[in-house]
């Protein structure tokens, strides 16, 4: 593949590509080709990659890798989350930006903890949707303004523990560490080889000992006092 022209340095001190390339994770199919016109259809852009699960682009994507992959969370067989931990972990160069209906602490945390970039709602208008592709692959963080202010607020509510994480046993800490890279109970077990039983208890001692009342919230604390590798 040959190289791409690159635009003047943006303000994140990252050069940009003069066309940035995006792929496209979405099951929904008029959503993906709503995506694929604006994308395919605004100079400066273009769509080189969509696919409707995570399945299909973890065995397409690296191909022609994009610049930039818009990932929906929601999607069936395996979920937008899992899906960007194992794209980071294969291409690290590649920026990630979930676009989700869903709000909610646990989700937002699990995304932004297994790699994603920024976090946006698919009622984002398209202007800014384009601009928020630009501001990921420059090195930003774009998220939508109800995001911004769950993440701040959340972040806010959880009190610091002083030690706390000293006192996670190692079996504690591994299960935390699937936690962000967003396990559920179920997944967690199969991957630790124990019944969802044996997580729910190990999850109550991590409650205690972190002094949260959430899964979100242990994923934020983990992630914000550097809990896990």
């Amino acid at each position: 593949m040959s190289e791409k022209p690159m635009a003047p340095v943006t303000a994140t001190n990252v050069a940009l590509p003069a066309i940035i390339n995006v792929a496209i994770i979405e099951d929904r199919r008029e959503i993906r080709e709503a995506l694929g016109m604006l994308i395919g259809g605004t100079e400066g852009y273009r769509l080189n990659g969509s696919y409707r699960s995570m399945e299909e682009a973890l065995e397409k994507i690296g191909m022609e890798l994009p610049d930039v992959a818009l990932v929906d969370i929601g999607l069936p067989g395996m979920s937008g989350t899992q899906g960007i931990h194992i794209l980071k972990e294969r291409y690290p160069e590649l920026a990630t930006l979930v676009l989700s209906v869903y709000e909610d602490d646990r989700r937002i945390f699990a995304a932004l903890c297994a790699g994603a970039c920024g976090y946006l709602l698919k009622k984002t208008p398209p202007a800014r949707l384009l601009e928020s592709l630009k501001e990921a692959v420059g090195g930003g963080a774009p998220m939508s303004p109800e995001v911004a202010r769950r993440v701040i607020g959340l972040f806010r509510e959880i009190r610091p523990s002083a030690g706390a994480g000293c006192e996670l046993t190692p079996h504690e800490i591994r299960l935390l560490t699937l936690l962000v890279k967003g396990h559920n109970y179920k997944t967690a077990a199969a991957e630790l080889a124990v019944s969802v039983n044996t997580i729910s208890f190990h999850m109550r001692r991590i409650y205690e000992k972190l002094q949260v009342h959430s899964k979100s919230e242990a994923v934020a604390k983990a992630m914000r006092d550097h809990l896990v590798s």
